[in-house]
């Protein structure tokens, strides 16, 4: 299947030829659906904190950053393009269609915060933005010719604007790592690029800093990371076989944000903070977001800490008080049912079961109300090992032609905005290896094309889905007004973004 060009190439990638066939083989194969066991909802699989619950949590986070006790990291998947956010504009410049999205962006367009931007370029070419031609102002937006937003990361637009300026997302993440990411003055971000836009976020990180820095009385960290070469997948024909390059080399391609989970393997903080480049608001609206952010990490930490005595007690000693003890907190706080044998099983079975299911890493994650955004949710899945857990499960994953699975995932009363508190370390201090972690069979296959071909291309199990799957998990509810991504130019002229 493979000559010495391909063999070279693959492994000049970090890569190996039994992961490539692998990869294949899912082609040939397919994926198995997740069963889905039911939705997840308030009281079953999704924790309501109250008022109270949400001032002691934030009290007890704020105790252990204060003192040292912990390291904290902001960690901001940023390396997708903002191609999509401009899809109609591109659609009127390089073709002439005028959609509804495209005359409310020209007939609102002093309201967006890179205006005053857009106008300097328009007059750095003695063009005036107030009679200039649309088609002339869309060129100046989104080419190199102007303000070049069409090629441009959207952690690097400026999306709000203040007194004294606009912000972009990367800063809007700085200032929300001051505010709940601050473990004693000292705030680590690290975000994930692209390599063609790393020197522009590092540009601008340069430039900042020292503002937020003497704002906010903290030292900033900031690392950035590239999504590896290795964890691209390679794409095949429609007939399963390779597909290759005119020059007849093989074709891989990034294989969705499931790549990032080396990324993340390689951080290093007690708890972890995971949230994406668009979804960030303006200063009068972050003190929602600030407070379950801290709310989370409390939960996480409470849990923690129950785990972990949990397993020194294991240790220490195995009666049968105890394993009644682990059942039920098994079932009715950590949202895990044993497999049906359990209540069969020798104590040592149940001991090893606990072990296992004790000693692993560890997420909280925020669920909104469901609005009718498209995407993943929470549920009830059931797992290889026959017990039943909480999961994130995207569309793909469910099978739709099984009319019982169809409900189950349309009836979801919650979404998942991608909120994340992660504790990836085990009790000794020591970073759990999380692709042993992942679930290998909750990847994905969709259809693509390159110069004029149909190919499929192959998506690893996405970070918060498959390449999770066996953390211990915990959901929990989280206000609507701490979502609010940007999906289209036209998102930044809501309420919410102004």
């Amino acid at each position: 299947m493979f000559n010495d060009n391909d063999l070279q190439l693959i492994q000049e990638r970090g890569s190996d030829v039994p992961l490539v066939e692998e990869q294949i083989n899912y082609f040939i194969n397919g994926f198995p659906f997740l069963p889905l066991s039911k939705a997840a909802t308030v009281g079953d699989g999704i924790i309501r904190l109250s008022d109270e619950q949400i001032q002691q949590l934030m009290a007890d986070f704020d105790r252990s950053a204060a003192d040292g006790e912990i390291s904290l990291l902001k960690f901001v998947p940023a390396s997708g393009a903002a191609t999509r956010m401009f899809k109609s504009l591109f659609s009127y410049l390089e073709q002439d269609k005028i959609d509804k999205s495209v005359e409310e962006f020209f007939e609102r367009l002093s309201e967006f915060a890179f205006y005053d931007d857009l106008k300097e370029a328009l007059t750095a070419d003695s063009k005036d933005i107030s009679t200039a031609d649309r088609k002339t102002i869309a060129e100046y937006f989104l080419t190199d010719k102007g303000l070049g937003y069409g090629s441009l990361p959207k952690g690097l637009l400026e999306f709000h604007r203040y007194e004294n300026g606009s912000r972009t997302p990367l800063e809007e993440h700085l200032v929300e790592g001051a505010l709940y990411a601050n473990a004693g003055g000292r705030v680590q971000l690290h975000f994930t690029v692209s390599p063609e836009h790393r020197d522009k976020f590092e540009k601008l990180v340069v430039e900042v800093l020292p503002t937020y820095e003497a704002q906010f009385g903290v030292k900033y960290y900031v690392s950035f990371s590239e999504q590896k070469a290795s964890t691209d997948t390679i794409a095949v024909n429609m007939d399963n076989t390779p597909f290759r390059e005119k020059d007849g080399s093989l074709l891989f391609r990034p294989a969705g944000h499931g790549a990032l989970l080396e990324n993340l393997a390689g951080l290093d903080a007690d708890v972890i903070f995971t949230k994406n480049i668009d979804n960030v608001v303006p200063d009068r609206l972050k003190d929602t977001t600030v407070a379950y952010k801290k709310a989370l990490a409390g939960v996480l930490l409470s849990y923690q800490k129950k785990i972990f005595n949990y397993l020194e007690k294991l240790e220490s000693g195995r009666d049968a008080a105890l394993l009644d003890e682990l059942d039920k907190f098994f079932q009715e706080e950590l949202s895990v049912r044993p497999p049906q044998a359990f209540s069969s099983w020798s104590d040592e079975e149940k001991v090893a079961y606990f072990q296992r299911k004790l000693d692993r890493p560890l997420r909280v994650c925020g669920m909104v109300k469901n609005e009718g955004e498209p995407g993943g949710g929470p549920f009830w899945a059931d797992n290889a090992d026959g017990s039943a857990s909480l999961q994130i499960v995207e569309s793909a994953q469910v099978d739709m032609d099984n009319e019982s699975q169809k409900s189950i995932f349309k009836n979801a009363t919650h979404f998942n905005p991608v909120d994340l508190v992660c504790a990836m370390k085990n009790r000794h201090g020591q970073t759990y290896d999380l692709r042993q972690y992942r679930d290998p069979m909750t990847g994905f296959i969709s259809y693509k094309s390159k110069d004029g071909k149909d190919l499929k291309a192959q998506e690893l199990p996405g970070l918060w889905n498959g390449s999770m799957a066996d953390w211990n998990t915990l959901f929990v509810e989280v206000p609507l007004v701490t979502f609010n991504p940007v999906k289209t130019v036209n998102d930044l002229l809501r309420e919410q973004h102004q």
